[in-house]
């Protein structure tokens, strides 16, 4: 499928008007009978959901797929960076779901209350059985914002503690921002895996450009005060970044994780974790990332996930290592990339082609490579394309991706959603693999 960037940002547009108006083309299922028989369950109806939703509907026919999602609006989440740093806006990120669902599949409104992988059940929390002939775990990762101590109270009470990791959260940003006077302005990476894993600092870059445009930038101590050894888990990239911040005057604390903040003193407790030592800090503003997780009903069943709590694929075919018939795809599993929309794209369609094998009776191809990206905006108008998989980097244009770029700004800000909206969710974009290799003459990975 040829997908022009003219008519990418044309179909954006038409699609951002009309969305709202879009009555459903499908069926929707709340509790008619116990049980229910499907060739197909996907649970989840995120990104990965919704794409695989799309691949199959029409190839297995009305009625033999269903998709279990609670949720009544799809969040394009790779833009809340943009809309914490005032450049889109939170209604731009989010559309209805029964929008993007695919027609003649059931839409089952509910969550999974219980999987029973032996027996091919999931149960959903209103007590429906739905039996199954192949499952698709696609549940995403779970946000704990109470993991950190007076967290949630200070999202709730403090205008100037926010998180981009929440379309409840995501607008207190940009406010903290334009609202800032003078002080410490802390950005914080959890210790645990997280979605989009450059996103924390993505929004430090933002708020530096707007601090110097509104002339505060001298009044303002930048810190990035993350969990991890490195700024970022690429070398390339992190050299990179690490002259970013540098030129900045950003100030870096590794291994330093966020436990605690007690908002009515503006304080925020942090901890060495090679040390365990603790340290108090003042904050005029803190931009706060939630610890995350597997969601709780998958860790609990061992049979699914592995000895840390992700689900347990064979990282190359998406494959589950104990049940044959089970994929997952996205934030959930635990295949060793960044979890990113991004690795979603090729995820799927290499879940597609094996899913589809089982189905004819063969055996799951090897063929992920860990293909993933992440636009690190480290200004407006500046971005560092960071694409890469298991093994390194993995760029798709015939340039150093790891030097700040205009170009590369405008396909996040401009580009990404639209393709994200027409091709990825509706089953129709598997990643640039192809361009890849057309841009480097068949030459690229």
């Amino acid at each position: 499928m040829s997908i022009t960037l003219k008519t990418l940002i044309k179909f954006q547009s038409r699609f951002c008007r009309e969305s709202s108006k879009v009555v459903s083309n499908f069926s929707t299922s709340s509790r008619d009978d116990a049980r229910r028989d499907y060739k197909l369950v996907i649970v989840g109806g995120g990104t990965g959901g919704t794409a695989i939703a799309n691949k199959f509907a029409k190839k297995l026919g009305k009625g033999k797929v269903a998709v279990v999602e609670p949720s009544e609006t799809h969040y394009y989440q790779p833009m809340f960076t943009l809309v914490g740093g005032g450049i889109k806006t939170l209604s731009q990120t989010a559309s209805p779901s029964d929008s993007l669902f695919p027609k003649g599949a059931d839409w089952i409104k509910d969550r999974a209350a219980a999987f029973d992988a032996t027996n091919n059940v999931v149960t959903t929390e209103n007590g429906d059985e739905l039996h199954y002939d192949y499952l698709v775990i696609a549940m995403g990762i779970q946000m704990n914002f109470d993991q950190i101590k007076g967290l949630t109270d200070a999202l709730d009470h403090d205008p100037m503690v926010c998180s981009n990791y929440n379309p409840a959260y995501v607008n207190k940003t940009f406010n903290a921002i334009n609202k800032f006077k003078e002080g410490n302005a802390i950005f914080t990476f959890p210790n645990s895996p997280i979605k989009c894993a450059g996103a924390p600092q993505k929004i430090m870059y933002l708020a530096d450009y707007h601090f110097r445009k509104m002339g505060k930038r001298d009044k303002a101590n930048i810190l990035y005060n993350t969990s991890l050894p490195v700024i970022f888990g690429v070398k390339k990239y992190a050299d990179a970044l690490l002259e970013v911040v540098k030129d900045k005057g950003i100030t870096t604390n590794f291994r330093t994780c966020l436990t605690e903040i007690k908002h009515d003193s503006k304080e925020a407790v942090f901890q060495n974790l090679d040390t365990g030592d603790n340290q108090t800090v003042k904050y005029e503003m803190l931009h706060a990332v939630p610890p995350m997780s597997c969601p709780d009903v998958l860790k609990k069943h061992p049979d699914l996930v592995d000895e840390t709590g992700w689900v347990n694929v064979n990282k190359n075919t998406l494959q589950h290592q104990t049940y044959s018939n089970i994929f997952a795809l996205g934030d959930c599993t635990n295949m060793p990339t960044s979890k990113t929309a991004a690795a979603v794209s090729a995820q799927s369609g290499i879940l597609q082609k094996n899913l589809n094998a089982v189905m004819d009776g063969k055996a799951a191809t090897p063929l992920y490579d860990g293909y993933t990206s992440c636009p690190l905006i480290t200004s407006k108008g500046k971005c560092i394309m960071a694409e890469f998989g298991f093994d390194g980097p993995l760029e798709t244009f015939p340039i150093n991706q790891a030097r700040e770029s205009r170009l590369m700004y405008h396909l996040k800000k401009d580009f990404m959603p639209a393709l994200y909206w027409m091709g990825l969710v509706k089953g129709h974009w598997n990643g640039p693999k192809v361009y890849r290799k057309l841009f480097h003459l068949g030459m690229g990975k």
